[in-house]
């Protein structure tokens, strides 16, 4: 046990003080790892160290402001695979072993050091990390590279392709950006459970991107019933105020802003046991699944107004009918982005231990094959599928054939005046030689004798 006596024994009235630590040889036997109840996504808990006890007088329970340290041996030496956990004894009434002031700070196959803010009785618990399904793991890394290219590819195109350039455009941009950015983190962090304040600010950064991600999908929605509305009531609203009003400060803000209240009331439940995400314990969860179905609701009520709006100007005759047939793709392409991002993330409501191993199996692999790829489906649904960025690709792709061509064809005329000056200069010094012999023969030639 490392602990700084002066903070420990600060306040203290007594003139003699003993700082103790107490080893108990069999006491694990009695309050083994059953008494620990937060075992969610750990399999297998096993108390893997003796029982000590650290105590600078009669109370069982004294607080620190500077950390005391404890190096444990373990009872079994631990492999990639195990977790070990440092817990104390908090009493049974209140639920055992506990992570409650207690933090894991290194291990290895020998020994565990723990990190408390208070001095009680501790221990280690080594738990099993559940095995992860290999096909799985499989779609999601081959699902999320194509994703991120794909993403990669629409960044792009929405940045360069002029013809485009609208609020629309912006707001795709903004999504596939944030999506990237959260498909890229997920691939690269979410598995550096160590050491755990970097997984807890992965999985805080995760939080933000994915809420942004939903946030920009809903004034996308906003957008779209605007704009359809426009066309019943003139000059409702426009798009430059639009964009400047609402899009950036609500785009990123409202993910912010729940962010900051979900660290503020609960900073030790991002990072689990096993992924740098958010913890299931206590409902935390539902920081994310809250507003994102709240999301998807109030995206449904725009899209059903969108479509009854448009029902009723189909039925009467118009002559704004291109308009109404370019509203049309956009409330088709809207409702496409509904269903890649919001019933994918849905299917998560379903992923509960009730449904049976079958089923279990079933919506998790549709979770995870759409979800890794909202990319690719947002690149063909906004890009692929629009008539001006097909037009733009081909004349991107016939400039650089053109390029491509031209340079050639330079190179091999090049090519060809430099072989036919050679040509020309090797005729041109054979002609010179021939000449210059033909006088130096006619000078040796004898002259007439007299």
């Amino acid at each position: 046990m490392d602990i700084n006596c002066a903070d420990a024994l600060k306040g203290t009235l007594r003139e003699s003080t003993a700082v103790a630590l107490i080893t108990y040889q069999s006491l694990g036997d009695i309050l083994n790892a059953s008494f620990f109840s937060k075992r969610k996504g750990m399999q297998e808990v096993k108390l893997n160290s003796h029982v000590v006890s650290g105590t600078i007088g009669l109370k069982e329970k004294i607080s620190l402001s500077e950390p005391v340290f404890l190096t444990f041996h373990h009872d079994q030496p631990g492999d990639k695979r195990t977790k070990h956990i440092c817990v104390y004894w908090e009493g049974l009434e209140e639920g055992g072993w506990s992570t409650e002031g207690c933090s894991h700070v290194y291990s290895n196959g020998s020994y565990t050091k723990c990190k408390c803010f208070h001095l009680s009785s501790f221990a280690v618990l080594v738990a099993l990390a559940p095995k992860e399904d290999p096909v799985l793991t499989v779609i999601t890394q081959v699902g999320l590279t194509i994703s991120l290219l794909c993403l990669f590819l629409a960044i792009l195109t929405f940045l360069l392709c002029q013809p485009i350039q609208n609020t629309s455009t912006s707001l795709h941009l903004q999504l596939s950006l944030c999506l990237f950015l959260a498909h890229l983190l997920f691939l690269t962090g979410i598995n550096r459970t160590e050491p755990e304040v970097l997984c807890s600010i992965i999985a805080g950064l995760l939080h933000f991107l994915y809420l942004a991600c939903f946030t920009w999908m809903l004034l996308e929605g906003l957008h779209l019933f605007l704009t359809v509305r426009n066309l019943r009531v003139a000059n409702y609203t426009s798009t430059g105020r639009f964009k400047k009003r609402f899009m950036y400060p609500l785009g990123y803000g409202i993910p912010a802003v729940i962010i900051a209240v979900s660290a503020i009331v609960g900073p030790q439940n991002y990072g689990t046991f096993t992924h740098c995400w958010l913890k299931l314990d206590k409902g935390f969860i539902w920081s994310f699944m809250g507003p994102v179905a709240v999301i998807i609701l109030i995206n449904l009520v725009f899209y059903f107004q969108v479509l009854w709006i448009l029902r009723s100007k189909l039925s009467s005759l118009n002559k704004e009918v291109s308009t109404i047939q370019d509203t049309r793709v956009m409330t088709f392409k809207a409702i496409s982005q509904l269903f890649i991002l919001g019933c994918s993330w849905g299917l998560g409501f379903f992923m509960v231990e009730e449904v049976g191993k079958t089923i279990g199996s079933i919506i998790a692999y549709s979770f995870t094959i759409i979800n890794t790829l909202q990319g690719v489906l947002l690149f063909v649904v906004h890009c692929l599928l629009n008539r001006q960025v097909r037009m733009e690709y081909k004349k991107w792709f016939s400039g650089m054939r053109k390029g491509v061509e031209t340079e050639s064809t330079e190179m091999s005329r090049s090519t060809t005046q430099n072989k036919t000056e050679e040509v020309g200069k090797s005729s041109e010094f054979l002609h010179k030689g021939g000449t210059a012999s033909s006088s130096a023969d006619s000078t040796k030639q004898p002259q007439p004798q007299l």
